[in-house]
């Protein structure tokens, strides 16, 4: 069966994003040239987020074709139409993941946090967490763990500096 994992990077008070939506305390954030994004990537064949997630990622991405060749799967409450390697869906999140979970691919990356990894964490669905933590404190926007019925025992596997940034692997402990 496919692992369910969660990769992003948080503010150090535990924030995807401002209240707004806006990235760019992120953006701004220096890595001195190091990242883990390009071999985590190479796990991953399914990538999984909301709506306006996927349309700032897409924003972001520019002329490039947003995780082109690869399987992405974008919650939304409205009705749009499936595109080349993106289906829109939407219902029981647990349910539609532990589908996606059957089917042949490497690891399903959650993308965001909020609405979609708290279900998938109150059904102990998330086995790995890639989680980099930037030195900013944002005081308010869009946390990473919404208040929830789970509880989650999680073994440290690595840290990793990235520049200003902080990476933790860390591993469910069943």
């Amino acid at each position: 069966m496919r692992q369910v994992v969660f990769y992003g990077a948080i503010s150090l008070d535990g924030f995807l994003s401002d209240e707004n939506d806006d990235l760019q305390w992120l953006l701004d954030t220096n890595l001195n040239g190091q990242s883990t994004y390009e071999s985590f990537e190479k796990q991953i064949s399914t990538f999984v987020m909301g709506r306006k997630t996927f349309e700032v990622a897409q924003q972001l991405s520019g002329e490039e074709t947003l995780y082109a060749g690869k399987e992405k799967v974008v919650f939304s409450r409205g009705n749009h139409a499936n595109q080349k390697d993106t289906t829109y869906v939407s219902g029981d999140i647990v349910e539609i993941i532990k589908d996606y979970q059957t089917k042949a691919g490497e690891n399903i990356w959650i993308i965001g946090g909020g609405s979609i990894l708290k279900p998938l964490l109150e059904a102990n669905m998330i086995d790995e967490f890639w989680i980099q933590i930037v030195p900013v404190l944002l005081g308010r926007g869009k946390r990473l763990f919404e208040p929830g019925n789970y509880r989650y025992r999680l073994q440290a596997v690595a840290t990793t500096q990235l520049g200003e940034m902080t990476e933790i692997h860390l591993k469910r402990v069943d």
